[in-house]
């Protein structure tokens, strides 16, 4: 008999949607302090997760809730330097999901 994995879930610190984590972007904010957008998920530090959408990201910006979910105070060009990042991070999951 096989042991089922439980499917770890996250939610969206934008919309709040819960979903599998595999379905959202996560931004890291490392032991030295710098934030930054990690698509594999795994690097070292306290995460907050959104959705794979442009949406989620710009709400984010707007309520700063970032801020709030890495318990930092990021300036504009912070957003802008993410917003980048991010973009960046998206080019994978559209060709692989055919968008």
């Amino acid at each position: 008999m096989t042991k089922t994995r439980k499917v770890p879930t996250r939610t969206c610190v934008a919309c709040r949607t819960a979903s599998d984590k595999r379905q959202f972007i996560r931004v890291v904010r490392t032991p030295e302090g710098h934030v930054h957008v990690d698509p594999t998920g795994k690097a070292n530090g306290r995460g907050a997760y959104l959705c794979a959408e442009a949406g989620c990201f710009e709400t984010a910006a707007q309520r700063r809730r970032l801020d709030a979910a890495l318990n930092v105070k990021l300036q504009d060009d912070d957003y802008n330097r993410l917003r980048r990042e991010f973009e960046d991070a998206l080019e994978p999951l559209k060709t692989t999901q055919g968008r």
